[in-house]
């Protein structure tokens, strides 16, 4: 028990010297981390940044490579790729001199999704690991009315679940609502929330506040990022991005969201933290992702799931 001036999640980091911060959804989700994994770095704490990525890994030279599907991108990894979140956040980490390795695992099912990070953790003696969702999927147990997109995100739970030798396992995710525009009920969302917190696994909830440093240096990577990748930015951390700096309503900041009418709000700027045991718990479907190798085995698997669960009627917020 912490006290109430104490963050619950930094509590349970406070004696890690060795953290892994981790996207758990592909493409930008690693940014999603950034404020967590700066606050880390500026306690002094060593901190290494993975990614499930998006980008075309397999092209990469044998060099790349840690491990069998694990790839260490550096600044100038890849530079004929245009889209690259890892190495576009590497670069922005060597100019304001941090670390600038940031790890990607290609897409793959559970099982080599597992070895990697064992071998991570093991090349850097990591005794935590944080996976950071950039939305809400990663909460939902699989009878929702709508499960977003949340394949790469259970893989991610998945191969972490089992790897029991790691003293520390959380997930945040942040981006509340954001969900929304791919089928996401959030009333269900925080029934998900009052369940886990009556088991124990819910660390609470707290903002990304743009007069903090960690806040100003989110902006500013989300902005050298927008920059670098214009013809697909992030909508999930356009949208936390907006919300931080106080914007509100239907904030458009890309082509990609015309036609959508989007809803910025403050609760986009929340990190909500949870035990990632005790989430794995709870989603209904994680057995049957286990012997996965491939991302469409994952697909097909929670398909299956879905065809042959009654799932919960979708609820409106009461005000």
């Amino acid at each position: 028990m912490t006290s109430l001036h104490a963050n619950p999640l930094f509590t349970r980091l406070a004696d890690a010297e060795r953290i892994l911060i981790a996207g758990a959804g592909g493409g930008f989700d690693i940014y999603s981390g950034l404020p967590l994994a700066l606050s880390l770095l500026h306690q002094g704490k060593e901190v290494h940044l993975a990614n499930l990525s998006f980008s075309a890994l397999a092209g990469l030279p044998v060099d790349d490579w840690a491990a069998p599907d694990l790839a260490a991108i550096t600044p100038d990894s890849a530079p004929h790729q245009s889209y690259f979140p890892e190495r576009t956040l590497a670069q922005w980490l060597r100019r304001r001199g941090y670390p600038s390795t940031v790890y990607a695992f290609p897409q793959t099912g559970v099982r080599p999704l597992r070895a990697a990070y064992q071998a991570l953790v093991e090349l850097h003696c990591i005794d935590a690991v944080v996976l950071v969702d950039g939305g809400t999927d990663i909460l939902l147990r699989g009878d929702e009315s709508g499960l977003g997109t949340p394949e790469e995100d259970l893989t991610s739970v998945a191969a972490l679940a089992a790897l029991n030798t790691i003293k520390t396992r959380l997930v945040v995710s942040v981006g509340f609502g954001i969900d929304a525009y791919h089928g996401v009920n959030h009333v269900q969302v925080l029934e998900n929330i009052a369940a886990l917190e009556r088991d124990g696994a819910y660390l609470g909830a707290f903002s990304i506040p743009r007069a903090t440093r960690e806040g100003a240096l989110y902006l500013d990577a989300l902005t050298h990022a927008q920059r670098h990748t214009p013809e697909h930015p992030s909508i999930v951390n356009g949208s936390v991005a907006a919300a931080v700096r106080g914007s509100f309503g239907d904030v458009q900041f890309t082509d990609r969201t015309q036609g959508s009418e989007l809803f910025v709000n403050p609760l986009m700027s929340l990190y909500f933290a949870f035990d990632l045991p005790g989430l794995a718990a709870h989603c209904l479907y994680l057995d049957r992702l286990e012997d996965t190798h491939l991302m469409r085995q994952v697909h097909s698997r929670i398909t299956e799931f879905r065809e042959s669960t009654v799932t919960r009627p979708p609820r409106r917020f009461p005000h």
